[in-house]
């Protein structure tokens, strides 16, 4: 099982690094799709749709509408990137109280139209997000940083959890996670932010304003999938990486986060 882990790991992580710094940012926006897209099949499945076509048409559903809404970014004079952004930073406020409340929140989600609507909420702003921050100058970096905010906190929050662990964080969704995890992830992601802040001699307060709120929500992002499956009455979302579980097991976080973090990006990009 750790062989297939780490071999797997290695692997994905080749391929994105190649993908991201060596292929033109449209490969790359193709490749963000695929994951989009197995993402969404095995979401389908969180949302109780056993059936192969109809796990099929929800995919292409959600692919359509990832697509759609590019096409509008770049095509229209009225919607924003940002506009996308900040209704997905109201999603994950009530992602949170959807968590918080579990499993009495579940009278408000537990039909399978509200969990296919949660997983568009989930995986479209994310690919979106992804893509709008490749586009940057430099935007291969910030990607490398997102992903390396998230797994500050999460590996940050393991080692504090295992040592510190006290106080559950949301017994009914994760019984594992912990408070004083939270802040260990928080405080490993400061340290690496600080560090950068120092070695490129930009403002320490500005780059800590925009890993920070990523690190946060990729915990939401954590739980809100750990909430589905344990609705679903599954281990993992899926089995498509051996040794892992499925994608969206290995990117719960960044699709919480990435979103938040290319705000910040947006908001902060005057002041560093």
């Amino acid at each position: 099982m750790l062989k297939d882990r780490v071999i797997t790991a290695v692997v994905m992580a080749a391929v994105f690094i190649g993908i991201l710094f060596f292929c033109p940012p449209l490969v790359f926006t193709g490749f963000v799709m695929l994951v989009t897209a197995v993402g969404a099949w095995e979401w389908a499945n969180l949302c109780h749709l056993t059936n192969q076509r109809a796990r099929a048409l929800y995919t292409v559903a959600v692919v359509a509408v990832a697509a759609a809404l590019m096409a509008m970014l770049y095509l229209s004079q009225w919607l924003r990137v940002e506009q996308v952004l900040v209704l997905s930073c109201a999603w994950w406020a009530l992602a949170l109280l959807w968590v918080q409340g579990y499993p009495t929140s579940s009278v408000l989600w537990r039909s399978v139209w509200a969990r296919m609507i949660m997983g568009a909420l989930v995986l479209v702003p994310a690919f979106l997000s992804l893509v709008h921050l490749r586009s940057f100058p430099e935007g291969h970096w910030y990607v490398i940083a997102v992903v390396l905010v998230v797994a500050a906190a999460d590996i940050g929050a393991y080692f504090a959890g295992r040592r510190f662990g006290r106080h559950k964080l949301a017994p009914n969704v994760s019984p594992g996670k912990s408070w004083e995890g939270v802040v260990g992830g928080l405080v490993a992601v400061a340290v690496i932010g600080i560090f950068f802040a120092l070695f490129r001699d930009v403002k320490v307060g500005v780059v800590l304003a925009v890993v920070l709120p990523a690190a946060l929500v990729s915990v939401i992002g954590d739980l809100l999938e750990s909430m589905l499956k344990r609705f679903r009455g599954v281990k993992d979302s899926g089995h498509i990486l051996p040794g892992h579980g499925g994608v969206l097991d290995r990117i719960d976080g960044l699709v919480a986060a990435v979103p938040i973090f290319t705000l910040a990006v947006i908001t902060a990009h005057g002041f560093w």
